[in-house]
């Protein structure tokens, strides 16, 4: 008798048998299970695919534009002015291009150790413009998770 002949003929051939009625097939728990981990990773992609597109409507003049008016609104604006807080901004828009879909804090210590070349242009450290930063990359993606649109959707001129 071969393999094949032996597996067909026992179901303990099938590599997926029921644990509790050993007959073949998934038990109904591990099916679940398995659906839902495997629903949660097509949510996750599709979610990560669904930011990404977001990012890419951005438009990051607009960005810039929307921050120049509003920049003095802010607790840190009072007290400088647009040039030293525009790359800041801008550092924002691109972390958010780049990372859309992922919180702030989950890159805020990457932002801070690389801030010195993307700030180049910007009087300001890190400590200080980390506020600007974050408040462009909140913007962006609490308008991506409200699906609305904001100043910087090339879509909403």
């Amino acid at each position: 008798m071969s393999y094949e002949t032996d597996t067909k003929n026992d179901k303990r051939g099938s590599a997926n048998l029921d644990p509790i009625t050993d007959e073949p097939g998934a038990h109904p728990i591990g099916t679940g299970v398995g659906a839902a981990l495997g629903g949660a990773a097509v949510g996750a992609i599709a979610g990560g695919l669904a930011g990404k597109a977001v990012a890419e409507e951005i438009d990051p003049t607009m960005e810039e534009a929307y921050w120049r008016e509003n920049f003095e609104t802010r607790p840190y604006g009072k007290d400088g002015n647009f040039g030293d807080y525009g790359p800041a901004y801008d550092y924002g828009v691109r972390a958010y291009q780049k990372n859309a879909g992922r919180k702030f804090d989950d890159i805020e210590s990457e932002l801070g150790r690389d801030w010195d070349v993307a700030g180049a242009d910007s009087t300001l450290d890190w400590d200080d413009a980390r506020h600007a930063t974050r408040d462009s990359y909140h913007r962006l993606s609490d308008s991506a998770s409200r699906g609305t649109p904001h100043a910087g959707n090339r879509n909403n001129r």
